[in-house]
């Protein structure tokens, strides 16, 4: 990928794009089917955008993608995280 084109995106999210390449090469072999795997990816992905995450809101995250077998990426961990 193009540099320039992870610059913009850092500039204009303020999020390191390091650090999701870095979670995303992490995620490729984890078992989200454990609890405490997918607790620590949601706490990284906070942890990279900035954005707190109650406990409660991390509990309806786990138990949708560990209980209802949801998939787990960073579109729904992020809308999940924004409802209110």
């Amino acid at each position: 990928m193009d540099n320039q084109f992870f610059k913009n995106i850092e500039k204009k999210t303020g999020v390191n794009m390091k650090d999701v390449l870095d979670l995303a090469g992490s995620l490729q072999n984890a078992n989200f089917k454990d609890e405490n795997t997918v607790r620590s990816v949601i706490r990284r992905v906070s942890q990279i955008a900035n954005k707190p995450v109650s406990k409660e809101t991390e509990d309806k995250i786990v138990k949708s993608i560990v209980a209802d077998g949801k998939q787990l990426d960073f579109n729904t961990i992020s809308k999940m995280m924004n409802k209110k």
